[in-house]
């Protein structure tokens, strides 16, 4: 991080902020997998998050072998139309469900962090733009290969935002779970209204 950064900005931090790390400290990452409070909604919440990751490193790839003369340009646009798709629609509705519904609930529950689920609101605004330039330069990209015409320029544009919006996208995701899973652990979902 450079000088005068701004931890709570998701395109300026390493991790959450360490106010925001008081249950984390209690309860770090190697106690969650078999901890006795983590049930069927985190590890469904935290497989999505892993899908996620999972298929930015697919999407990258791709747009990668694209480039790299791998990929021709109707082969690259058979594959990589479906998955954006599904990456950008998915992305967009695990945000709305955390906004409206998980973040006021555990917000409400553990009062002393409420501050950071405002964090990870900001950062699903901060995302939003992101999706929003990453879906136009996909959308330039498409059209350039439908019209038969050579895609690399528009490709190494769209590679360019998709590699901008990943890296922020998976501190923000790793750090969600920095401060969801341990409130999770520390009260149980039964009793947070989760289950």
């Amino acid at each position: 991080m450079t000088s005068g950064s701004d931890p709570s900005r998701l395109l300026e931090r390493a991790g959450l902020p360490e106010d925001l790390q008081i249950l984390l400290q209690k309860y770090p990452r190697v106690t969650w997998a078999d901890h006795r409070n983590l049930g069927a909604l985190a590890r469904f919440w935290m497989g999505r998050h892993d899908m996620f990751r999972e298929l930015s490193d697919a999407l990258a790839d791709g747009a990668g072998r694209y480039l790299g003369g791998e990929i021709d340009g109707a082969g690259f646009r058979r594959w990589f139309a479906p998955r954006i798709a599904f990456f950008l629609d998915q992305l967009e509705g695990h945000h709305q469900i955390e906004d409206l519904h998980y973040f006021p609930l555990l917000s409400a529950a553990e009062g002393r962090l409420s501050r950071g689920f405002d964090l990870l609101e900001t950062d699903h605004q901060t995302i939003h733009r992101a999706l929003e330039e990453l879906g136009s330069a996909w959308h330039r990209l498409d059209e350039t290969l439908r019209s038969g015409a050579d895609g690399r320029a528009a490709g190494e544009g769209m590679a360019q935002t998709l590699d901008g919006f990943l890296s922020p996208l998976r501190r923000h995701l790793a750090d969600e779970e920095d401060l969801i899973v341990p409130v999770i652990l520390d009260r149980g979902e039964g009793p947070l209204g989760l289950s």
